[in-house]
């Protein structure tokens, strides 16, 4: 898909926000989302989404939007880091299919590494759900 185009409406994060899709949730509150990405490229890989906007990239994404989301995402990096003591951490936002963009509703990753552990591919490798709901809770709990 291109930069432009229409909003799907039953996009994969669509879906999960309207609990159609299960997602292993970090936090969340009336506008944003924080769950597990299922394809981590690293332990502790998660996602944040903005539950009101429809905007597939940050070309489209309202200014508001972008405030609460990137406070968000914010708000994971510092739970991340407390909770897993990773030694770096790389935040990523794709727009367009040519840059690696596969879910056209905006997010942001939040990716731990470490500095022994090689990155994975972005969606590659589907992560196990129990090991999932151990790093939420982890993570979570240093909210």
């Amino acid at each position: 898909m291109s930069l432009h185009g229409r909003y799907d409406t039953d996009n994969i994060f669509a879906r999960i926000i309207r609990g159609e899709i299960p997602a292993v949730k970090v936090f969340e509150d009336d506008q944003v989302l924080a769950f597990m990405d299922a394809f981590p490229q690293s332990p502790g890989h998660l996602l944040v989404i903005s539950k009101t906007s429809q905007a597939r990239n940050l070309l489209e994404a309202e200014t508001k939007t972008l405030g609460r989301l990137i406070g968000a995402v914010q708000k994971a990096v510092q739970a991340v880091t407390k909770a897993l003591e990773p030694d770096g951490v790389v935040v990523t936002q794709f727009n367009g299919a040519a840059a690696g963009q596969s879910v056209f509703h905006l997010h942001f990753h939040v990716i731990p590494r470490y500095a022994d552990a090689p990155l994975g591919r972005h969606g590659e490798g589907m992560a196990d759900v129990g090991e999932l709901k151990v790093l939420a809770e982890k993570i979570a709990a240093t909210l």
